[in-house]
């Protein structure tokens, strides 16, 4: 039995940023909140290097032990909220996110955390279109 095989190239993007939505690079003061494996409420002050709509990342000032897929409360300090150029989801307050990235500190860089803003993408466009008519 003979087999004839074609391989079609799939498309290739050209662009080298593969991201749905825009990261705005920042440097805000923010705060990490959650609950450790006892259930004991931790608190962590860090600083918020980028942002998306639904992402952001952030660095420790001292290194803190946070699990994979822990989920935590993201907030940026009230100062750093006002900004314009921030995505509304982050200018509302509190924001439930769950930690997929974790960068270990070395001699040069301090810990950083990948987060996932747990947002409706669907509400994210509402504020967006509110914020564009407002």
């Amino acid at each position: 039995m003979k087999h004839i095989w074609t391989d079609t190239p799939t498309p290739k993007r050209t662009d080298a940023n593969k991201r749905g939505t825009e990261r705005r690079v920042v440097a805000l003061p923010a705060r990490l909140t959650w609950k450790d494996q006892r259930g004991t409420t931790r608190f962590a002050t860090v600083l918020a290097r980028n942002v998306s709509d639904f992402g952001v990342y952030v660095e420790c000032q001292s290194p803190v032990s946070i699990p994979l897929f822990r989920l935590v409360q993201f907030q940026l300090e009230r100062d750093g909220r006002e900004s314009d150029t921030l995505p509304g989801t982050q200018q509302q307050g509190r924001v439930l996110s769950a930690v997929y990235r974790v960068s270990p500190p070395s001699a040069s860089q301090p810990q950083g955390l990948a987060l996932r803003l747990m947002v409706d993408p669907r509400r994210n466009i509402v504020i967006e279109q509110t914020r564009a008519t407002a």
